[in-house]
């Protein structure tokens, strides 16, 4: 475009919107920001098994001054990344098949905890429910008592 032509983006708009372009001589102000945030949001980089015992056996082969940094530097990394992961491959968890599940871990010094944990369990719900099952047969007599009803003797010979 010839340089008579040229048009900063102030001017464009200005020759859009119907205005007098600015002189010449005179720089226009750079358009404000766009305050909407873009819908697009950055990613968190996850490397695969394969990709950190690759870096991890070139890191551990490379003995010259400088050349871990390097490696560091062409992938992206910190060295803490590095510390981390050697630190599974020490404990078998980065060759691991499976992912570790998160969360507490049961305890493994008694096969039985969790059985005996059920039971606890149980007994509690079981207890809240004679207690239940208990008010509202005081209830039942105290109403009964109210009203003057007499309950008929139970087949086992009990008292009304």
């Amino acid at each position: 475009m010839p340089k008579a032509m040229q048009r900063t983006s102030r001017q464009t708009v200005a020759v859009v919107q119907g205005a007098e372009p600015e002189p010449p001589g005179v720089v226009a102000a750079p358009l404000p920001a766009d305050p909407e945030l873009s819908m697009m949001r950055p990613k968190r980089r996850s490397f695969t098994v394969a990709d950190k015992l690759r870096i991890l056996k070139e890191a551990d082969v490379a003995t010259a001054k400088g050349a871990t940094g390097a490696i560091l530097r062409r992938e992206g990394l910190y060295s803490s990344m590095l510390t981390a992961w050697r630190q599974q491959r020490a404990a078998g968890i980065l060759g691991a098949s499976t992912p570790v599940k998160r969360g507490p871990k049961p305890d493994p010094s008694s096969p039985l905890q969790a059985e005996l944990t059920k039971s606890h369990k149980e007994n509690a719900r079981l207890r809240l429910r004679l207690q239940q099952a208990e008010t509202i047969i005081e209830i039942q007599k105290k109403l009964s008592a109210l009203l003057g009803l007499t309950l008929p003797p139970d087949g086992r010979g009990g008292q009304p």
